[in-house]
Protein backbone atom coordinates (compact mmCIF):
# COMPACT_ATOMS: atom_id res chain seq x y z
CA UNK A 1 0.00 0.00 0.00
CA UNK A 2 1.84 3.51 -1.06
CA UNK A 3 2.29 5.79 1.71
CA UNK A 4 1.03 9.62 2.22
CA UNK A 5 3.88 11.75 2.98
CA UNK A 6 3.47 14.38 5.55
CA UNK A 7 2.00 17.80 3.92
CA UNK A 8 4.47 20.70 4.70
CA UNK A 9 3.14 24.40 4.84
CA UNK A 10 5.42 27.29 4.59
CA UNK A 11 4.84 29.90 7.33
CA UNK A 12 3.47 33.08 5.42
CA UNK A 13 4.92 36.58 6.36
CA UNK A 14 2.21 39.56 7.14
CA UNK A 15 -0.48 40.20 4.74
CA UNK A 16 0.44 43.66 5.09
CA UNK A 17 4.19 42.61 4.16
CA UNK A 18 3.18 40.93 1.20
CA UNK A 19 1.12 44.01 0.12
CA UNK A 20 4.23 46.19 0.82
CA UNK A 21 6.27 43.78 -1.51
CA UNK A 22 4.04 44.24 -3.96
CA UNK A 23 3.64 48.14 -3.75
CA UNK A 24 7.49 48.30 -3.76
CA UNK A 25 7.55 46.12 -7.19
CA UNK A 26 4.84 48.57 -8.64
CA UNK A 27 6.65 51.70 -8.01
CA UNK A 28 10.14 50.54 -9.16
CA UNK A 29 8.56 48.92 -12.51
CA UNK A 30 8.49 52.81 -13.85
CA UNK A 31 4.74 52.18 -14.06
CA UNK A 32 4.49 55.61 -11.62
CA UNK A 33 7.14 58.69 -11.99
CA UNK A 34 8.77 60.11 -8.86
CA UNK A 35 5.58 63.10 -7.85
CA UNK A 36 3.05 61.36 -9.91
CA UNK A 37 -0.25 59.61 -7.64
CA UNK A 38 -0.53 56.20 -7.26
CA UNK A 39 -3.85 54.14 -7.09
CA UNK A 40 -6.62 55.52 -3.99
CA UNK A 41 -7.12 52.58 -1.65
CA UNK A 42 -10.41 51.49 -2.86
CA UNK A 43 -8.67 50.73 -6.05
CA UNK A 44 -5.68 49.19 -4.62
CA UNK A 45 -8.30 46.41 -2.37
CA UNK A 46 -9.89 45.65 -5.81
CA UNK A 47 -6.73 45.10 -7.26
CA UNK A 48 -4.85 42.98 -4.54
CA UNK A 49 -7.81 41.45 -3.74
CA UNK A 50 -7.27 42.14 0.31
CA UNK A 51 -9.20 43.96 2.75
CA UNK A 52 -8.57 47.49 2.72
CA UNK A 53 -7.00 47.97 6.38
CA UNK A 54 -4.42 45.83 4.89
CA UNK A 55 -3.76 48.29 1.93
CA UNK A 56 -4.04 51.22 4.78
CA UNK A 57 -1.06 49.53 7.01
CA UNK A 58 1.22 49.12 3.94
CA UNK A 59 0.71 52.20 2.65
CA UNK A 60 1.39 53.54 6.07
CA UNK A 61 4.76 51.51 6.15
CA UNK A 62 6.00 52.79 2.91
CA UNK A 63 4.68 56.22 3.97
CA UNK A 64 7.00 56.06 6.81
CA UNK A 65 10.22 54.56 4.90
CA UNK A 66 9.79 57.53 2.48
CA UNK A 67 9.00 55.87 -0.28
CA UNK A 68 5.34 57.04 -0.46
CA UNK A 69 3.55 61.17 0.55
CA UNK A 70 -0.33 60.96 2.08
CA UNK A 71 -1.98 64.00 1.69
CA UNK A 72 -4.86 64.45 3.17
CA UNK A 73 -7.84 64.96 0.54
CA UNK A 74 -5.50 64.61 -2.41
CA UNK A 75 -3.80 60.97 -2.13
CA UNK A 76 -0.87 59.15 -1.78
CA UNK A 77 2.09 60.52 -3.95
CA UNK A 78 5.25 58.43 -5.13
CA UNK A 79 8.32 59.74 -3.42
CA UNK A 80 11.07 58.71 -5.67
CA UNK A 81 13.76 55.93 -4.15
CA UNK A 82 17.04 57.77 -3.00
CA UNK A 83 19.82 55.93 -1.83
CA UNK A 84 18.76 56.12 1.85
CA UNK A 85 15.33 54.99 1.16
CA UNK A 86 16.26 52.02 -0.77
CA UNK A 87 19.34 51.43 2.20
CA UNK A 88 15.87 51.68 4.98
CA UNK A 89 13.97 48.77 2.16
CA UNK A 90 16.59 46.96 2.17
CA UNK A 91 17.86 46.65 6.24
CA UNK A 92 13.78 46.05 6.82
CA UNK A 93 14.21 42.80 3.69
CA UNK A 94 11.26 44.81 1.93
CA UNK A 95 12.79 44.39 -1.23
CA UNK A 96 14.98 41.47 -1.20
CA UNK A 97 14.33 38.72 1.54
CA UNK A 98 16.43 35.54 2.53
CA UNK A 99 17.06 34.42 -0.71
CA UNK A 100 17.84 37.66 -2.28
CA UNK A 101 20.22 38.46 0.73
CA UNK A 102 21.79 35.43 -0.18
CA UNK A 103 21.85 36.21 -3.81
CA UNK A 104 23.26 39.51 -3.45
CA UNK A 105 26.36 37.60 -1.22
CA UNK A 106 26.69 35.57 -3.67
CA UNK A 107 26.63 38.42 -6.87
CA UNK A 108 29.18 40.14 -4.41
CA UNK A 109 31.68 37.63 -4.28
CA UNK A 110 31.39 36.51 -8.26
CA UNK A 111 32.08 40.37 -9.06
CA UNK A 112 34.55 41.17 -6.33
CA UNK A 113 36.87 38.02 -7.83
CA UNK A 114 36.65 39.33 -11.58
CA UNK A 115 37.34 42.81 -10.31
CA UNK A 116 40.75 41.35 -8.36
CA UNK A 117 41.80 39.72 -11.27
CA UNK A 118 41.30 42.96 -13.80
CA UNK A 119 43.41 44.36 -11.20
CA UNK A 120 46.05 42.61 -11.69
CA UNK A 121 46.13 42.67 -15.44
CA UNK A 122 45.95 46.49 -15.46
CA UNK A 123 48.30 47.49 -12.34
CA UNK A 124 50.09 50.46 -12.62
CA UNK A 125 52.78 51.50 -10.35
CA UNK A 126 50.28 54.52 -8.95
CA UNK A 127 47.84 52.18 -8.39
CA UNK A 128 49.66 49.60 -6.53
CA UNK A 129 51.01 52.19 -4.31
CA UNK A 130 47.99 53.37 -3.63
CA UNK A 131 46.87 50.03 -2.96
CA UNK A 132 49.64 49.36 -0.68
CA UNK A 133 48.63 52.53 1.27
CA UNK A 134 45.38 50.93 1.77
CA UNK A 135 46.86 48.03 3.17
CA UNK A 136 48.96 49.65 5.78
CA UNK A 137 46.22 51.59 6.88
CA UNK A 138 43.99 48.60 7.25
CA UNK A 139 46.63 47.23 9.26
CA UNK A 140 47.48 50.54 11.68
CA UNK A 141 44.49 52.52 11.52
CA UNK A 142 42.26 52.26 15.30
CA UNK A 143 39.50 49.60 15.16
CA UNK A 144 36.46 51.95 15.06
CA UNK A 145 38.07 52.75 11.45
CA UNK A 146 38.94 49.71 10.31
CA UNK A 147 35.43 48.71 8.83
CA UNK A 148 35.82 51.83 6.59
CA UNK A 149 39.67 51.00 5.65
CA UNK A 150 38.41 47.53 4.43
CA UNK A 151 36.37 49.21 2.05
CA UNK A 152 38.35 51.37 0.70
CA UNK A 153 40.83 48.80 -0.18
CA UNK A 154 38.41 47.56 -2.37
CA UNK A 155 37.31 50.50 -3.41
CA UNK A 156 40.73 51.12 -4.75
CA UNK A 157 41.15 47.54 -6.30
CA UNK A 158 38.23 48.93 -8.45
CA UNK A 159 39.78 51.46 -9.41
CA UNK A 160 42.77 49.63 -10.54
CA UNK A 161 40.26 47.39 -12.73
CA UNK A 162 39.55 50.26 -14.47
CA UNK A 163 35.42 48.89 -15.39
CA UNK A 164 33.48 51.77 -14.61
CA UNK A 165 30.47 49.77 -14.36
CA UNK A 166 31.94 47.10 -12.20
CA UNK A 167 33.46 49.56 -9.53
CA UNK A 168 30.08 51.67 -9.25
CA UNK A 169 27.83 48.10 -9.03
CA UNK A 170 30.48 46.66 -6.34
CA UNK A 171 29.93 50.55 -4.77
CA UNK A 172 26.56 49.78 -4.31
CA UNK A 173 26.52 46.40 -2.89
CA UNK A 174 29.11 46.84 -0.68
CA UNK A 175 27.17 49.75 0.53
CA UNK A 176 23.80 48.17 1.02
CA UNK A 177 25.27 45.02 2.97
CA UNK A 178 27.17 47.28 5.32
CA UNK A 179 24.12 49.32 5.89
CA UNK A 180 21.91 46.53 5.52
CA UNK A 181 23.14 43.78 7.77
CA UNK A 182 26.64 44.32 8.64
CA UNK A 183 25.65 47.32 11.31
CA UNK A 184 22.94 45.22 12.79
CA UNK A 185 25.05 42.41 13.35
CA UNK A 186 28.78 43.83 14.26
CA UNK A 187 31.68 42.62 13.83
CA UNK A 188 31.35 39.54 11.73
CA UNK A 189 35.26 38.77 11.81
CA UNK A 190 38.11 39.30 13.64
CA UNK A 191 40.09 42.27 12.32
CA UNK A 192 43.17 39.73 12.40
CA UNK A 193 41.53 37.43 9.75
CA UNK A 194 40.19 40.18 7.57
CA UNK A 195 43.29 41.65 7.38
CA UNK A 196 45.45 38.42 6.51
CA UNK A 197 42.92 37.64 4.12
CA UNK A 198 43.81 40.48 1.98
CA UNK A 199 47.55 40.28 2.06
CA UNK A 200 47.72 37.86 -0.67
CA UNK A 201 45.59 39.60 -2.42
CA UNK A 202 47.61 42.65 -2.71
CA UNK A 203 50.55 40.47 -3.16
CA UNK A 204 49.28 38.81 -6.49
CA UNK A 205 47.85 42.46 -8.00
CA UNK A 206 51.38 44.04 -7.24
CA UNK A 207 53.25 41.12 -9.07
CA UNK A 208 50.50 40.77 -11.87
CA UNK A 209 49.16 37.18 -11.35
CA UNK A 210 45.58 37.52 -12.08
CA UNK A 211 45.01 33.77 -11.46
CA UNK A 212 46.46 34.47 -8.00
CA UNK A 213 44.68 37.64 -7.05
CA UNK A 214 41.38 36.07 -8.37
CA UNK A 215 41.89 32.70 -5.90
CA UNK A 216 42.58 34.79 -3.11
CA UNK A 217 39.61 37.00 -3.08
CA UNK A 218 37.64 34.12 -3.92
CA UNK A 219 38.88 32.57 -0.11
CA UNK A 220 38.38 36.33 1.71
CA UNK A 221 34.89 36.28 -0.11
CA UNK A 222 33.93 32.69 0.81
CA UNK A 223 35.20 33.09 4.24
CA UNK A 224 33.18 36.81 5.03
CA UNK A 225 30.04 35.75 3.28
CA UNK A 226 30.33 32.73 5.22
CA UNK A 227 30.39 34.65 8.65
CA UNK A 228 28.17 37.31 7.96
CA UNK A 229 25.36 34.41 7.60
CA UNK A 230 26.42 32.57 10.48
CA UNK A 231 25.85 36.52 12.45
CA UNK A 232 22.52 36.78 10.85
CA UNK A 233 20.92 33.33 11.75
CA UNK A 234 22.32 33.79 14.94
CA UNK A 235 20.71 37.31 15.39
CA UNK A 236 17.30 36.54 13.85
CA UNK A 237 17.18 33.25 16.47
CA UNK A 238 17.42 35.80 19.44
Amino acid sequence: MAELSRITVEPREPLASEVSRRLIDFLMSGEVQPGERIPSERQLTEMLGVNRPTVREAIKSLGFLGLLEIRQSSGTYFRGADSDVLYRLFELGLVLGERGAEDMLQARTELEVVVAGLAATHRDEAGVELLRARLRTMRECPDTEFAEADTAFHAALAELAGNTVLRDMLKGMRAMIQRGWVERTGAVRPREVAYDDHVPIFEAVETGDAEAARAAMARHMQGASQRLKAALEQQSDN
